[in-house]
């Protein structure tokens, strides 16, 4: 499961700890680094002491030990980098961390902090309509890490009802979003796609993507269409 701190802010955490703990075989991936200080104001807060107080402040919410994957959300670019990487060795090398994430990354940033901490994974935007990323997904397939893309299922023009995507959903016999999750899944091993859902109904179409096998004809479709627009 995918969360923040700043999802709410920190009702998202509380609630998945009332709801799941003690969690079992369930991992909880959360993160730290960005400030709510209005309605849909996001800024990004990379203080040491800031994102060492978040980790603390995610484990009693979700009354953990040791945070499953702690992730930064966004690299603070008013603060120094190196100094965001190393609270985030200190706090996997103290155990209050089990492994270290990075959110919205270039490939550049991420050796950046490989130099200092191990990445696990890393979460970008990418989707079949969106492949801005493609660099650093490759480059994690090279490194072994994990790719998690936020937003997976494809929107905007190509994905309306009637679209090139909507055309290829029918022909594999799928909607829009299964076929969306069924590409990311087949594009490479290292990806985890994390969809948001309200509903069980849509909840259990995205977990039945899983099963979805695309023809390698329906497959490459997919991967030269936002190539071709």
């Amino acid at each position: 499961i995918d969360t923040a701190d700043s999802y709410g802010p920190y009702v998202s955490e509380e609630l998945i700890k009332e709801a799941l703990h003690p969690y079992g075989i369930v991992k909880i991936a959360t993160k730290a680094g960005l400030l709510r200080t209005g309605p849909g104001v996001w800024v990004p807060c990379g203080r040491p002491d800031y994102l060492r107080q978040q980790c603390e402040m995610s484990l009693r919410r979700l009354r953990q030990e040791s945070l499953d994957l702690f992730q930064l959300h966004r690299i603070d670019p008013q603060h120094d980098a190196d100094e965001q990487f190393a609270v985030l060795r200190a706090l996997l090398d103290e155990g209050k961390a089990q492994a270290i994430g990075l959110s919205e990354v270039s490939v550049e940033q991420i050796k950046a902090a490989q130099k200092i901490v191990p990445v696990a994974t890393v979460q970008n935007l990418y989707n079949l309509t969106n492949r801005k990323s493609e660099d650093v997904l490759n480059y994690c397939e090279e490194q072994g890490i994990g790719f998690i893309p936020w937003f997976p299922v494809a929107s905007g023009e190509l994905a309306r009802p009637g679209g090139a995507i909507d055309a290829l959903a029918a022909q594999a016999g799928v909607s829009v979003a299964q076929l969306s999750l069924a590409w990311l899944l087949q594009r490479s091993e290292v990806v985890m796609p994390i969809p948001g859902t309200t509903s069980i109904s849509h909840l259990e179409e995205n977990c039945s993507a899983v099963s979805v096998a695309l023809s390698s004809t329906i497959f490459e479709q997919c991967r030269t269409l936002a190539v071709a627009n």
